[in-house]
């Protein structure tokens, strides 16, 4: 059994304790936005924040996480979307979307460690996260939008 949090609500399941967190989170709480990619840490897919932090859940065993605080995608905004999410619609970000759960989820976390990031703190915390449409430019912009309020990176 492992009891942890999970976007604010307390969950116990009963699973081994060498589970990843990724197939926790989505077949036994039925939380689908977090996604498997390569299953060995390397494409960002699976990114859930862990007491704030991104991780990746493909390896993350769900034992290590006991008492500890899970943030995925379904519960990054609070109220509605989270910026990132709703800038992600403005700058139309996705081709085929399944990468991007990861992706916000890694961009949120730069944002909360740096507010207004630059070019080079956008890529150094973004490397790592695929995605096979290539839509790094517009995941940059988006995450200008929610920092800054504009596509270039200027406040408005």
């Amino acid at each position: 059994m492992a009891s942890f949090v999970v976007n604010g609500t307390t969950v116990l399941v009963d699973v081994d304790p060498d589970t990843p967190l990724l197939w926790v989170l989505r077949d036994h709480l039925h939380l689908p936005g977090t996604r498997f990619g390569c299953g060995a840490a390397l494409c960002g897919c699976c990114t859930v924040h862990v007491d704030g932090e991104a991780r990746r859940s493909c390896l993350l065993p769900v034992g290590d996480i006991e008492g500890r605080s899970v943030t995925t995608i379904e519960g990054l905004g609070t109220d509605g979307l989270h910026p990132l999410q709703s800038a992600w619609l403005e700058v139309d970000v996705a081709q085929c979307g399944y990468c991007q759960s990861g992706q916000i989820m890694q961009a949120a976390a730069l944002l909360k460690a740096i507010p207004q990031p630059t070019d080079q703190d956008i890529d150094d915390a973004m490397t790592g996260n695929l995605c096979r449409c290539g839509t790094y430019q517009r995941v940059r912009q988006a995450i200008k939008l929610a920092a800054f309020g504009s596509i270039d990176g200027v406040p408005r």
